[in-house]
């Protein structure tokens, strides 16, 4: 299913993110992935996704510039994969 930037979603219950220099480690308790998010912007991004309607709403409401929203639907997109983010 191709990654939707209207749909929304959130944090999987069963990840932890842990803060790192570079932004945090992603780590899923159930499928034991480990995925990094390599950016500060992409962890306070990930951690409001629940608190909008959709991930575009998420992106609008964030102090990332619009010309950098691909690389971090790219990111998300590969999160979403990974079952670190799922649809509420």
């Amino acid at each position: 299913m191709p990654f939707n930037l209207d749909a929304p979603y959130r944090l999987h219950d069963q990840v932890a993110l842990r803060p790192e220099p570079f932004g945090a480690l992603a780590y899923h308790y159930g499928n034991r992935r480990l995925n990094f998010l390599r950016a500060p912007e992409l962890v306070t991004l990930v951690r409001s996704l629940s608190d909008h309607d959709s991930v575009r709403a998420a992106l609008a409401a964030s102090k990332i510039e619009e010309r950098r929203w691909p690389s971090f639907e790219k990111a998300l997109a590969s999160l979403a994969e990974s079952d670190v983010l799922v649809a509420p």
